[in-house]
């Protein structure tokens, strides 16, 4: 057995610990870019507590999912200012931005130099700026993952950059500052948080670090997420899924990913969507055309076993049959009216494109069994 495990210089995990920005970033600059969500109200606590130690601070903030073009002007932001920290703080697109602003600042260049797929491709050689990640949100699991997404409108895709020069020098988890995250985003980055605990326990490349990582996410997501929805300050709720949405990260950023995100991927770089939506719309309908592909061709399966394991966690009953998890995350996502993949403007005759940019994609080479075009066109249907 080899396997690999990387991750976030330091994690610093639990209720209040945003107060102890200051003394963290202290130690790494003194001139910080503040990387932001569209409003950059929420983070004055932050920068106030970045000045009480002599922190210089100016803030950039990304209003959409992030681009390619947005993560060029943050770093030439942060060139200008001549910045030596570079904090983010917000959801997926402002620290995926951040991610990769801190990486352009000392490795010079635009993000196309370094793009998978539609760029050159080339590798990043140098650390970048210090950067701290401070998820708002408890879905992407960013903030200890070596890629950084972003949108390509004029290519109608979404890149990774990769790289274990991309792994911020410190992850700050602070569940507190996911008490006011409404209902419907609750939801939806709640479910990419799942998706990405099930995927890579899942994934043909799991490892057993990965393994504990994820069990121990679903099984708290499983009897969190639902709370939160229903009362954003249950402080129990808000810990549980802020754990586990760091452990997605964990397990993702070391055992990959599956169709889920191989379709979602390329998805959102055709229509601009909320990630975490899509992948929320998947994730049933994956999960069965896995289990189903896997009947059919691997009865016996080491696959079943732990869609099997799956089902256990999610609803709680030892006996659970895998097509139970499938029916449970049904439940869950009607719950939450998630919406339809045709929302957001797909249509029929745009499926067999979808297909085509799936099958290529990095994230489905993970998946634990290959999936045909007649099966993803199975799971599209349902999902449409």
């Amino acid at each position: 057995m080899r396997f690999e495990f990387a991750t976030a210089g330091r994690i610093v995990f639990g209720p209040g610990t945003l107060r102890q920005v200051g003394g963290l970033a202290a130690e790494l600059g003194s001139r910080a870019l503040v990387v932001t969500g569209a409003s950059t109200d929420r983070a004055v606590a932050l920068m106030d507590m970045l000045a009480e130690k002599g922190i210089r601070t100016l803030t950039y903030a990304v209003s959409t999912e992030p681009t390619l073009s947005v993560a060029s002007q943050a770093a030439a932001r942060a060139r200008e200012a001549d910045c030596d920290l570079i904090v983010g703080f917000g959801g997926g697109s402002p620290l995926d931005t951040a991610k990769t602003a801190a990486a352009l600042v000392t490795n010079g260049g635009e993000p196309m130099d370094y793009a998978e797929v539609i760029g050159l491709g080339k590798a990043l050689t140098r650390p970048p700026l210090p950067f701290i990640a401070i998820p708002t949100t408890a879905g992407t699991g960013t903030e200890v993952t070596r890629n950084a997404v972003l949108a390509s409108p004029e290519h109608r895709v979404k890149i990774s950059l990769r790289s274990l020069h991309l792994l911020p020098c410190v992850a700050l988890v602070d569940p507190e500052l996911t008490y006011t995250l409404p209902p419907g985003p609750t939801a939806s980055t709640g479910l990419d948080a799942l998706t990405q605990l099930i995927e890579p326990f899942i994934s043909a490349r799991a490892n057993p670090m990965t393994d504990a990582l994820a069990r121990e996410g679903i099984r708290r997501i499983a009897r969190s997420l639902r709370r939160a929805w229903d009362n954003g300050a249950d402080a129990e709720a808000r810990e549980d899924l802020s754990l586990a949405s760091l452990f997605g990260g964990l397990a993702l950023a070391n055992a990959s990913l599956g169709a889920v995100h191989g379709i979602a991927g390329p998805f959102g770089g055709m229509f601009p969507s909320p990630h975490g939506a899509v992948c929320a719309r998947l994730l049933p309908p994956v999960m069965a055309g896995n289990i189903r592909a896997a009947r059919e061709r691997q009865p016996g399966s080491e696959l079943l076993r732990r869609c099997e394991e799956v089902a256990q966690l999610l609803t709680g009953h030892a006996a659970a049959a895998a097509e139970d998890g499938v029916v449970w995350l049904h439940d869950l996502c009607r719950a939450f009216d998630i919406p339809a993949l045709s929302s957001y403007g797909m249509t029929q005759a745009e499926v067999p494109d979808l297909i085509d940019r799936a099958l290529a994609a990095n994230s489905m080479k993970a998946n634990p069994i290959a999936l045909t075009p007649d099966e993803l066109r199975e799971i599209l249907d349902e999902v449409f």
